[in-house]
């Protein structure tokens, strides 16, 4: 079924739609816009927890342009999917760094529009970049905020059928063998921690963007990474959320992005301070790239900086500051 034009009016397509609205907003400092832009009880699942009122997102759209008034934005990438007719999810990958600079780093706002207005919204930053940008304390920044907790779809038991219906809706049967490909590589390699198995699935010459900037190349360099993430919550486990694709020769062919929530106890290496043993509840969003059937590039995103807030929280460490959920 066609998309109905309702879902990105005025603009010619909800790629165009989401590269122009969040331009005026984030670029031409149109803050409010998103009164027009996002229902009044819009619902935002961002790394340090939900917010559930448009106001909310104001002000912290007022609060990050005012904290980096010379950064500019803009898309790297929209992988967006209908929900029915009169909608649609995206995921978009946002560059943000100076005009002329060699220092950046990304976004990922995966945001469901129903007939133009933004309802729900999971976004994830690489704040860890920033922060290594400025040569900053990362314990002594996750100690400065609070984790809020979520609420909500995020709380809800991972979708039984994700093909079918992720936690955005009812989707599309489409690119079945990539999406079924990429469901069952985090299966077997994030969940099963079948590692050898990178080559089943990735190309030879793979990129894995990821958090603090940093690039990951061939398989083993892909085994490495995740090791090093899972070395702090060896028995943890990703939930795939919600998926959505997109073919556009514009972003380098068929792209699948994949909502994830990770799980685990903070049990095994101490890379984030004291060992709490209790769990931790990660939003990440990754941004998977094909051709000829293969995968070739990752961009895996979370927040760190929230991640290291949410173990700080359960230490009881001070101070413990407001936070900016948007």
């Amino acid at each position: 079924m066609p998309l109905d034009p309702v879902a990105y009016l005025p603009y010619k397509d909800p790629d165009d739609f989401i590269r122009e609205v969040t331009d005026l907003i984030w670029v031409d400092r149109s803050i409010h816009y998103i009164r027009e832009n996002y229902e009044p009880d819009s619902i935002v699942h961002g790394a340090y927890g939900t917010s559930t009122t448009r106001d909310e997102v104001i002000e912290g759209t007022l609060m990050r342009i005012s904290s980096t008034p010379d950064r500019t934005g803009q898309a790297a990438d929209v992988i967006w999917e209908a929900r029915g007719d009169d909608a649609f999810l995206s995921s978009h990958l946002v560059l943000s760094g100076y005009l002329q600079g060699s220092t950046h780093s990304y976004t990922i706002a995966n945001c469901l529009y129903r007939k133009g207005r933004m309802v729900e919204e999971w976004v994830v930053r690489d704040s860890l970049a920033s922060a290594l940008e400025l040569g900053a304390d990362v314990d002594e920044l996750a100690r400065a905020q609070a984790f809020r907790g979520y609420t909500g779809s995020w709380t809800e038991p991972a979708p039984s059928d994700v093909i079918a219906k992720g936690d955005s809706g009812v989707r599309p049967d489409d690119h079945r063998s990539e999406v079924e490909t990429v469901i069952d590589m985090i299966q077997t390699i994030w969940n099963d921690r079948d590692l050898q198995k990178v080559e089943k699935y990735f190309h030879r010459d793979l990129v894995l963007q990821t958090i603090g900037n940093k690039v990951i190349i061939r398989p083993e360099g892909y085994r490495r990474a995740l090791l090093h993430f899972l070395e702090s919550f060896p028995g943890g486990q990703f939930e795939i959320r919600d998926i959505q694709t997109n073919y556009d020769v514009r972003y380098a062919g068929l792209r699948v992005a994949v909502t994830w929530k990770f799980v685990g106890d903070y049990n095994g290496k101490p890379n984030y301070g004291p060992l709490t043993g209790k769990p931790v509840d990660v939003l990440g969003i990754s941004q998977f790239t094909f051709h000829n059937g293969a995968l070739v590039k990752e961009v895996r995103l979370w927040d760190d900086i929230a991640l290291r807030a949410q173990i700080a929280g359960m230490r009881g460490d001070e101070p413990v500051g407001p936070t900016n959920i948007y």
